[in-house]
């Protein structure tokens, strides 16, 4: 099959090529420096040179490529911006998705978030709806999500997969990565990234997680997946409190402050990836946070 994987060169991109590579796909990647170009070509895939925010530079890529799909792993996190991220949800998965529909493309498999959804006790599958109720700033993330899952579902079959956090190489719950140094107490100062993470304390909030290569690994099988949101989760969603001290010895960083109160926001439920083993077959390398943070 003929893919054009946007964000090739991101965490689970530069993971996710490889795979595709290896099943026999042929693969053109996205990136928008001479340096991801090379890293591309390095991986055994062809590079497309394109900005998201300019629309004929992605319709020139993606219709040079000429895929049969698109895998949309477009995100900009790196210095921890959350309207650059959201900017990117909304006009670059425009840019991509008008781009896809007039080269024909008729699947598209798109990266999402599974704790986008509304509050409630359990953790949530796909049938729960998105929090659109949310006050900012979370409204504004929601929103963009939104506008994300509304634009890929105008191609034929749209498979959007809504991941836990990442955790693994080259995202921020990796060894000596942006979290680790929050347990040290060495971020920077008004360090935008660790005011995404948030406080680092052993509270009740819930979260879901996913291996990096889990997650790679997913959306290489989603081509052959229906349409819809999955969720892809581990198999333990877990608080703070239990997670975040396990995480710190895993790298060997201080034991978090516990939270000096209990009780956690609605929307802090985490997700059930009952769907996606079931239905799906999906089978993560890492089914647990507890031997995935062991192997960091």
């Amino acid at each position: 099959m003929r893919i054009f994987v946007a964000g090739a060169t991101g965490a689970v991109g530069r993971r996710l090529v490889p795979i595709l590579v290896a099943a026999g796909h042929e693969v053109t990647g996205g990136t928008r420096t001479p340096e991801g170009a090379e890293r591309l070509r390095a991986l055994g895939a062809s590079a497309a040179r394109a900005d998201v925010f300019d629309a004929d530079s992605v319709y020139r890529a993606v219709a040079a490529a000429a895929p049969e799909a698109v895998i949309h792993q477009l995100t900009d996190l790196a210095n921890g911006d959350r309207a650059a991220n959201g900017r990117i949800r909304r006009e670059g998965t425009r840019h991509l998705v008008d781009a896809a529909k007039r080269a024909g493309v008729t699947r598209i498999v798109a990266q999402s978030i599974s704790w986008a959804y509304a509050p409630g006790d359990v953790p949530a599958d796909e049938s729960t709806p998105l929090d659109v109720a949310a006050e900012p700033p979370r409204a504004g993330m929601v929103g963009s999500l939104r506008a994300l899952e509304e634009a890929a579902a105008e191609i034929e079959t749209h498979v959007v997969l809504r991941y836990g956090t990442f955790y693994g190489p080259g995202t921020w719950y990796a060894r000596g990565g942006p979290l680790e140094a929050a347990l040290r107490g060495e971020q920077a100062a008004g360090d935008p990234v660790a005011a995404l993470i948030g406080p680092v304390v052993a509270g009740d909030a819930v979260s879901s997680f996913v291996h990096v290569e889990d997650a790679a690994r997913a959306a290489a099988a989603a081509l052959d997946w229906p349409s819809g949101p999955v969720n892809i989760v581990d198999d333990e969603p877990a608080p703070a409190r239990v997670w975040l001290p396990a995480f710190a010895a895993a790298v060997g960083a201080p034991a978090p402050v516990p939270a000096a109160h209990g009780g956690r926001e609605g929307w802090e439920r985490g997700a059930d990836n009952t769907f996606a083993r079931r239905r799906l077959g999906w089978r993560p390398l890492h089914p647990t946070w507890r031997t995935g943070f062991t192997a960091l």
